[in-house]
C-alpha cells in the first residue's frame, strides 16, 4: 500500500524539485533585473512528462478497455449468471455489473478504478466458452470463488486494491514506452525503475493472495474439486491450443473458415471425443514449464494443487461425472456463434465458410501448393535455362508430368537442386553434402504435386476428425508405396519408374 502511495507521491517530488530549483533561479535572476525564458522551456520540458505519469496512474482505470465478446444479461443466461452471483456472494463483494462470454480459456474481473486503485469501479466478468466446456459446474464454481476471492474479505482485505494498483502502475509504465521527446525518456526511466521495484515486491504479495483466493475456492466449492479444476487448467489450455492449431485455424492458408459457429463450436466435440486421456496427452508434449520467477503472479499450478490438497478434508467429494458448465447456457449453439462474430477480425469472419470435410481438402490444396511452388520455379528455371541455351522460350510452371521429365533428363542435381530456395550458409555445400541438404524439400515439392493431381482427380478423401488431426486420405496404394516412389524419383541417380508406374493406376474415386 504505501509503496502504491510512493509511485504518486514520486511525481509530486519531482514536481517541487523542478518547481523549487525554478524558483531559486528567477529569484536570483529577477534580483539582477532579467528573466531567463531558457529555464521557463526547461522547466516545462521536465515537468510535462512529470504530469502526464501522474495524470496516466490517476485515470488508469479508465482505460481498462473492454475485450471482444458477447455480454449477456441476467435474463438471456439465468442459470450462469446466477452462479456469478452466488460466487460473488459467498466471497462478500459485489457481483459484476456486466458479464461478457469471450473466446479465452479464462475467467477473469476486471475493474474500472481510480485513485491509485482504492476506489472501486464498474466491475466486469469474462468468461471463456472453452473453460465452459472444458470444467464441470462445480469446478466453474471452484473458479468463480477463486476470481472473487481477490475481491473479497475473507482473507486479504487490500487484495483489491493490490490488483488494481498494478494494473495502475502498468498501464503507466507503458504510457511511457513511445515518449515523445528524451525529457519523456529520462523521467519515464524513474517511473519504469519505480514500477518494477514495485511489480517485484507486489508480485510476491500476488502470490500470496492467489493462494488465499484459491482456499477461499476450497471453502466454498470443496477442497477436491477446487484441486480438480486447478489440476485440469493446464491441460485445458493444452487441448485448446491444439484445436486452435490443428481446427479453428484450419484453412485460413485456403482463405476459408469452419462453419458458422464452429470456429469455438468444434472445441467441446474434441473434449469429447479425445476424453480425459487424451486431454492429458496433448499436455504431455507441451514444453516444461519455465523457473519461477520473482516478478510471477501465481505461485506454479503443482505448489497451487498441493496446497489445495492439504487443507482438512470437506466430506465434498469431487463429482466427476457433474454436468460441464456449457450447460449452463442457454441456446448454446446460438451464443457460441454470437461470440464468434464478436470476436473474430471483421476481415476473417468474411472469409468463405466450408464445411469440415470440404475445409480439410481446401486446406491440403493450398499447402500442397505452397510445398510444390518453390520446386515447381526451380524446375521451370532450370527447363528455361536449357532451352534458352537451344534457343526456345520457357513457359508456365511445369506440371507432374513435366516434372518427372526433367529429372529424366538429367536437371535435378545439374540444374533444379542449385536454384531451390537455401539459406546462404548452405549455399557454400557441394557435393553430396548439398544433395543431402536440399533433398528433404525436393522430396516434398514433388509429394506435393502428386497430392494436388490426386486432388483435381477426385482420388483423395478428407479424414476429418476430433480425435486426431484432420488429414488428407490418399488411396490405399500410395499410402504405403507413395514414400519409396518420390525416394526413388530424387536419389543420387534419379529413377522415375517406380512413381510413373504408380500414378499410371487408375483406381474409382475415393468415397467422401
Amino acid at each position: 500500500m504505501f509503496l502504491l502511495v510512493g509511485f504518486y507521491l514520486m511525481g509530486l517530488v519531482l514536481l517541487a524539485v523542478v518547481l523549487g530549483v525554478d524558483w531559486l533561479v528567477l529569484a536570483g535572476a529577477g534580483s539582477q533585473g532579467y528573466y531567463p525564458l531558457g529555464v521557463i522551456v526547461f522547466s516545462g520540458l521536465i515537468i510535462a512528462p512529470i504530469l502526464r505519469g501522474m495524470f496516466l496512474f490517476l485515470t488508469a482505470g479508465l482505460h481498462t478497455g473492454d475485450r471482444a465478446g458477447l455480454a449477456v444479461t441476467a435474463d438471456q443466461q439465468p442459470e450462469l449468471w446466477a452462479e456469478v452471483e452466488r460466487a460473488a456472494l459467498a466471497a462478500g463483494t459485489a457481483a459484476p455489473g456486466r458479464l461478457i462470454l469471450d473466446a479465452e480459456m479464462n475467467a477473469s474481473v476486471s475493474e474500472r478504478a481510480l485513485l491509485l486503485g482504492l476506489l472501486r469501479g464498474r466491475r466486469t466478468m469474462y468468461l471463456g466458452l472453452p473453460l465452459l466446456a472444458g470444467l464441470t459446474v462445480p469446478q466453474l464454481r471452484a473458479v468463480l470463488a477463486h476470481e472473487f476471492g481477490h475481491y473479497g474479505n475473507q482473507d486479504t482485505r487490500l487484495a483489491g486494491v493490490t490488483m488494481r494498483g498494478r494494473a495502475a502502475v502498468v498501464h503507466t509504465i507503458e504510457g511511457f514506452r513511445d515518449g515523445p521527446t528524451g525529457a519523456h525518456a529520462t523521467i519515464g526511466n524513474l517511473y519504469v525503475r519505480y514500477g518494477n521495484f514495485f511489480l517485484r515486491v507486489s508480485s510476491s504479495v500476488g502470490r500470496r493472495q492467489e493462494l488465499a483466493a484459491d482456499a477461499a475456492a476450497a471453502r466454498s466449492a470443496g477442497r477436491d474439486t477446487t484441486a480438480a479444476a486447478l489440476r485440469q487448467l493446464p491441460l485445458l489450455d493444452a487441448a485448446y491450443d491444439t484445436y486452435v492449431e490443428q481446427y479453428a485455424l484450419l484453412g485460413t492458408g485456403a482463405g476459408v473458415m469452419p462453419p458458422p459457429g464452429q470456429v469455438y463450436g468444434g472445441f467441446p466435440q474434441l473434449l469429447a471425443a479425445r476424453g480425459p486421456e487424451g486431454v492429458a496427452a496433448l499436455a504431455e508434449g507441451r514444453r516444461p514449464a519455465r523457473k519461477p520467477s520473482r516478478y510471477d503472479s501465481h505461485p506454479p499450478m503443482d505448489e497451487r494443487v498441493a496446497l489445495v490438497e492439504a487443507m482438512p478434508a470437506d466430506g465434498a467429494a469431487e463429482d466427476p461425472a457433474a454436468p460441464a458448465a456449457l450447460t449452463l447456457l442457454r441456446g448454446t449453439d446460438e451464443v457460441t456463434a454470437a461470440v464468434e462474430a464478436a470476436t473474430l477480425p471483421a476481415e476473417v469472419a468474411a472469409l468463405p465458410r466450408l464445411d469440415w470435410p470440404e475445409l480439410v481438402t481446401a486446406t491440403a490444396r493450398a499447402e500442397a501448393g505452397a510445398e510444390a511452388e518453390p520446386f515447381q520455379k526451380a524446375v521451370a528455371r532450370a527447363a528455361r535455362s536449357a532451352a534458352d541455351e537451344a534457343g526456345e522460350a520457357g513457359g508456365e510452371l511445369p506440371d507432374l508430368l513435366a516434372v518427372l521429365d526433367a529429372i529424366d533428363a538429367g536437371l535435378l542435381w545439374m540444374a533444379v537442386a542449385d536454384r531451390m530456395p537455401k539459406p546462404p550458409a548452405a549455399s557454400r555445400l557441394t557435393g553430396e553434402s548439398a544433395r543431402n541438404f536440399i533433398r528433404p524439400a525436393v522430396a516434398d515439392g514433388l509429394t506435393s504435386l502428386v497430392e494436388l493431381r490426386l486432388i483435381a482427380a477426385a482420388r483423395t478423401r478428407p479424414v476429418m476428425s476430433w480425435s486426431t488431426a484432420p488429414r488428407l486420405g490418399l488411396p490405399p496404394e500410395y499410402e504405403t508405396a507413395l514414400a519409396p516412389a518420390v525416394a526413388s524419383a530424387v536419389a543420387d541417380s534419379p529413377d522415375t519408374t517406380p512413381l510413373r508406374t504408380l500414378l499410371s493406376t487408375n483406381p474409382a474415386p475415393l468415397p467422401a
